[in-house]
């Protein structure tokens, strides 16, 4: 059995040393947690501070719906942890997602959070961010373009338009924790604007069930969006009345959000994404 030398024994009390001097240095100096929005898919529209915390990160925590071709910005030595969750699969609670933050934080490392959109349009970002806020973790928050604005914008449809509508409800499609409040689709008829439904292609057939019950025009116009802002769009209208039928019948999946109001009449003449695609392939 070799017996260390002194100058090992040395050597190993130097990086004790030097370990618990870097282990307090974390404990009392945590690094930073930046919740960012990458956008809706394109990822030229992920804004240029959340790409600057991108490239500076030690640790990225990324969703199912961003752009994996932005974790090409990260840093070559940059640990890249999955915590996507999709319709009826997560990869894990979302209480595990928190613990993560915050313990890589708690090594003084610099952590970015990368989420689809907007982290606090249905993106659980003010979830993750009271979890910093318990553990004392310095944190920032990067806006991110939301889906609910861009995605109809790249199908030429603007959410408002003083011909059609002043105003617009973000709604989500998806139902809640059980203390989360359920949505009153039947209230949301009542409304003179333009609904978004996010993450609601499933739902479809009942949300446009409750909203002609609340009053709504069965013939109000109506479009579904999917893979919004990607070379994938796929779009489809049709009335409020038959639009689940027709996105049942072209297959349309998530993600995908559908666009409710009479600015969805705007879409065919201002289909520019659509067309410069068809461009392209032609």
């Amino acid at each position: 059995m070799r017996v260390p030398a002194e100058s090992d024994s040395q050597t190993d009390k130097t990086n004790i040393a030097e370990n618990t001097t870097s282990s307090a240095r974390a404990a009392s100096h945590p690094g930073t947690v930046y919740l960012i929005g990458a956008g809706p898919g394109d990822p030229e529209l992920m804004t240029v501070k959340g790409l600057r915390y991108l490239r500076s990160a030690d640790v990225v925590l990324y969703d199912r719906l961003i752009n994996t071709d932005l974790l090409q910005e990260a840093r070559p030595d940059a640990t890249l942890i999955y915590v996507g969750k999709g319709p009826g699969c997560h990869t894990m609670p979302q209480e595990e997602i928190n613990t993560i933050l915050v313990s890589h934080a708690q090594q003084g490392l610099t952590v970015a959070r990368l989420k689809g959109g907007d982290p606090f349009v249905f993106g659980r970002g003010g979830e993750e961010a009271l979890a910093l806020v318990e553990a004392h973790i310095p944190y920032e928050i990067v806006p991110g373009i939301t889906s609910a604005i861009a995605v109809p914008a790249y199908a030429g449809i603007p959410v408002t338009h003083r011909d059609y509508t002043t105003s617009f409800t973000v709604i989500t499609g998806h139902k809640g924790r059980t203390a989360s409040p359920a949505v009153n689709w039947e209230a949301l008829a009542a409304l003179d604007g333009t609904l978004v439904v996010l993450m609601g292609v499933k739902a479809l057939p009942d949300v446009t069930r409750r909203l002609i019950a609340g009053g709504l025009d069965p013939a109000t116009p109506a479009a579904v969006i999917q893979e919004g802002t990607t070379p994938q769009q796929r779009v489809i209208s049709g009335s409020l009345q038959e639009i689940a039928e027709k996105a049942a019948a072209a297959n349309f999946s998530s993600p995908a959000l559908t666009v409710i109001g009479s600015v969805v009449n705007v879409g065919e003449a201002l289909a520019w994404y659509q067309n410069s695609q068809l461009a392209r392939e032609a």
